[in-house]
């Protein structure tokens, strides 16, 4: 048995941003559960769960939201014997690269490994920028992890485990890849009783439509496709597995016995890419009589929602569904290659909207290549959607993420250099301001202008043939009852206006 501790690190956000979305960490209850299933005692440090609404300033523009750095060193157990860290998200790796020094310093002969998205994407400069790792865990992590923990169990060394990175003597050292985990239905469920999960339930915060407590699941795992803004092919490869029907209701009955959730946030890379598999799915919900809603925030693909699937989801809880058409023109998609046929797409949206079911979809301005003449025929599907009724629309700007095809060319092209300059830039998910474009066709300030006459245009239009809306959102906003992600939104913002975040009580 190995003492295994697991820490999520604070999330930042801009500091002009009232809050931050604040989701319970489905990654590490996942590995926790696989070490706890083969004997390791773990204990999970969930910096945000702990404090959700402790908001800290990190410099002139970010604020970190959860424990301080030094509170969450104070929470690994002095027994510690190995240490996990999450380095998800690339605009947070300075962050990370702070609290994995801090962490070494107090445990300098404890294992520290690094694990996640931006973690495998970038192993070899995240082993060069923060030297204290003495790994780097890349990939789907539990049988990796698992690997390192017998290893470190047995006092034997844990650098020859498939999956992972380090340095030798300063050079750089890669070990075979592991393969992908097959047997999805073997792996144990996440341990949420290891997570302050009570903290996220109930305030019912997620990262969904709010609609009660609120608990993150998957259902598959990868993504069969290779769209060129995106990691998950260096992540995942383009293997989409997906786990048994019944296993995933009986998950479902589960956290309504245990955590008594009524609502299920699916958070699958594309969850719906078998007709058969989403079909048996909903049966076995309706079947069951499980009482609960369901959602897919994430974003998914429409060739096989058709109107006989959408009335089946309807039937089976599903409220609210976000598709990932990404851009307009279709030649903006074959570049990035984005399969998607856009008229199928509107049908789909269409069959959603007459089931009942709350429909957002996603877009991307930016791309490198990408004209004003194909932003223009975005702005064309933008009134499509608005005229068809589809309730919610994002429009994100083009941000060049390590692991993806468009970041590789970028950097191959000596168009990006690693620093916290380039760190920040990534954070314009949250903070627009912070923008840069990466297409010399259009400046950040036009891509800013071009997002928000997108999303007033959308709107517009919306609100314009669906009046009633306008009234139906500020009655949802007040009384706290929500169908749509931008009542959520709204309601959020008006709650963190009115409630300030606290202070830490110590640095």
């Amino acid at each position: 048995m190995t003492n295994v501790v697991l820490i999520r690190p604070p999330s930042l956000a801009a500091k002009w941003v009232p809050g931050v979305i604040a989701t319970p960490p489905l990654a590490h209850a996942y590995l926790a559960g696989a070490l706890v299933k083969h004997g390791h005692c773990v204990k999970v440090v969930d910096a945000v769960g702990e404090a959700i609404h402790q908001r800290t300033p990190v410099d002139a523009t970010f604020a970190a939201y959860g424990l301080t750095l030094q509170q969450v060193v104070q929470s690994i157990p002095k027994d510690a014997q190995l240490i996990g860290i999450s380095a998800m998200f690339t605009q947070e790796w300075p962050n990370v690269r702070r609290l994995a020094t801090l962490v070494k310093a107090a445990f300098p002969h404890v294992p520290l490994v690094c694990g996640g998205e931006h973690a495998t994407a970038e192993a070899r400069h995240a082993l060069t920028d923060c030297p204290v790792l003495d790994c780097v865990v890349m990939g789907e992590g539990e049988a990796t992890l698992l690997d390192i923990a017998a290893a470190v169990g047995e006092g034997r060394s844990f650098l020859d485990a498939p999956g992972i990175a380090h340095l030798a003597h300063g050079v750089y050292q890669v070990t075979p890849r592991r393969p992908r985990i097959r047997a999805v239905d073997t792996l144990a469920w996440p341990a949420w009783d290891l997570i302050p999960l009570e903290n996220y339930l109930k305030d019912e915060i997620g990262f969904g439509v709010r609609r009660g407590r609120s608990i993150p699941m998957l259902a598959t795992r990868g993504c069969p496709y290779q769209c060129t803004f995106c990691s998950s092919p260096r992540m995942w490869t383009t293997k989409w597995v997906a786990r048994d029907p019944l296993d995933v209701v009986r998950e479902i009955e589960s956290y309504i016995a245990t955590y008594r959730i009524a609502n299920v946030d699916f958070y699958d890379l594309t969850a719906i890419v078998k007709r058969e598999w989403i079909i048996e799915f909903c049966n076995l919900l309706i079947s069951r009589q499980v009482n609960i809603t369901w959602q897919l925030p994430s974003g998914t693909r429409s060739e096989a929602i058709d109107a006989e699937v959408c009335q089946l989801l309807y039937r089976s809880g599903c409220r609210n569904i976000t598709y990932a058409p990404e851009s307009g023109s279709p030649d903006v998609l074959k570049r990035i290659k984005k399969r998607v046929e856009l008229d199928r797409m509107l049908g789909s949206m269409d069959s959603a909207l007459k089931s009942g079911i709350n429909t957002k979809f996603n877009l991307i301005f930016g791309f490198p290549g990408e004209t004003h003449r194909e932003v223009l025929r975005t702005m064309q599907f933008i009134v499509q959607t608005g005229a068809l009724g589809v309730h919610d629309l994002s429009i994100w700007l083009f941000s060049p993420y390590p692991g993806s095809e468009l970041f590789e060319q970028l950097k191959a092209e000596g168009r990006i250099e690693f620093s916290d300059g380039y760190f920040a830039s990534l954070s314009a998910y949250s903070d627009f301001s912070q923008a840069v474009s990466w297409n010399p066709n259009m400046s950040a300030q036009t891509l800013r202008a071009y997002r928000l006459a997108g999303t007033a245009l959308f709107y517009g239009v919306s609100y314009a043939l669906h009046p009633l809306r306008v009234l139906r959102s500020a009655r949802n906003v007040l009384q706290g009852t929500h169908e749509s992600r931008l009542e959520t939104v709204l309601a959020s913002m008006v709650q963190r206006l009115v409630t300030p975040s606290k202070a830490p009580a110590a640095q």
